[in-house]
């Protein structure tokens, strides 16, 4: 019986195995679904969209005293996210 139990644990291991191989091909492949999806032309029209009003609102806050600086901060922010 013990060889028994010894097999079903080392069929059970084995299985365990596969499926986290398995599921680490399946992450990896959604990690690059994602990474194209944050990389399309919609998403870099959301992201400038959702950008110039953040821009817009730090301007209207501070009296557009430090437009240059947001402006700045804005388009830094656009080239770490965006495609362009």
């Amino acid at each position: 019986m013990r060889k028994g139990s010894a097999m079903g644990l080392e069929d059970l291991v084995n299985k365990a195995k596969s499926a986290a191989e398995n599921a680490a091909g399946q992450a990896g492949g959604l990690a690059e679904q994602a990474r194209q999806a944050l990389q399309s032309d919609k998403a870099e029209e959301i992201s400038d969209s959702v950008l110039d009003k953040a821009a817009d609102l730090a301007n209207k806050v501070t009296g557009d005293k430090f437009s240059d600086q947001v402006q700045q901060a804005r388009d830094a922010a656009d080239k770490a996210i965006g495609n362009e």
